[in-house]
């Protein structure tokens, strides 16, 4: 068991790097719930690892997209256009903590959202403290409901395969099309004209 846990937080670690295309968390740790029926206490420990394996690898992600993305990718002016939308989420730190945990409390994919976050260079702690804790909690949901679940009903024929459909795939791009649209506001007009207006090009 000691094993297979190690096994499985590797896993959640690795696809919380990776940005999109990949299963959510949620769905890994329902499959644990329905194969292993967890007392209350490996439950726990199971949500809380879980939690830091998948805010581990998320922190990551935004890391490389700032170090990566960035600073070598995008152009010295998107940097600066981007810097005037980080200037305005620092003066609302308690609305972007709270955006955090209750995102993290969703099933919804979190990739496009780190990526994008990396990309205006602010600081981790910013996001990842109510991301970890929304998502400890909404882990916990999740093992003990599958676990309950599994209990009273035979489980064996649930095909998690048809989430990864044509739907799935959509969704993620246009995720990716939104962290492109972020970087393409003129953050400068939008603030102080509150008018929509897009930069030419952002590399």
């Amino acid at each position: 068991m000691i094993l297979v846990s190690i096994g499985i937080l590797l896993v959640i670690f690795i696809i919380n790097v990776i940005p999109a295309f990949m299963p959510p968390t949620w769905i890994l740790l329902s499959l644990v719930g329905f194969n292993f029926h967890l007392n209350n206490y490996n439950l726990a420990i199971l949500a809380i690892l879980a939690a830091v394996a998948s805010s581990g690898g998320r922190a990551v992600l935004a890391v490389l997209s700032s170090k990566i993305l960035r600073n070598k990718i995008i152009s010295a002016k998107t940097r600066e256009n981007l810097d005037i939308l980080k200037d305005n989420i620092i003066k609302r730190k308690n609305l972007t903590k709270s955006f955090f945990l209750f995102y993290a409390f969703s099933p919804f994919p979190s990739g496009q959202l780190f990526l994008a976050y990396g990309l205006t260079d602010l600081k981790l702690s910013l996001a990842i403290i109510p991301f970890f804790v929304g998502r400890l909690s909404s882990y916990v949901f999740w093992i003990f409901t599958s676990s309950e679940t599994s209990k009273v009903f035979d489980l064996t024929s649930v095909k998690f395969g048809t989430y990864f459909g044509i739907y799935f795939i959509l969704g993620q791009i246009f995720a990716f099309y939104l962290v492109y649209l972020m970087a393409k506001i003129n953050w400068k007009i939008l603030f102080d004209e509150h008018k929509l207006r897009l930069i030419k090009k952002i590399i």
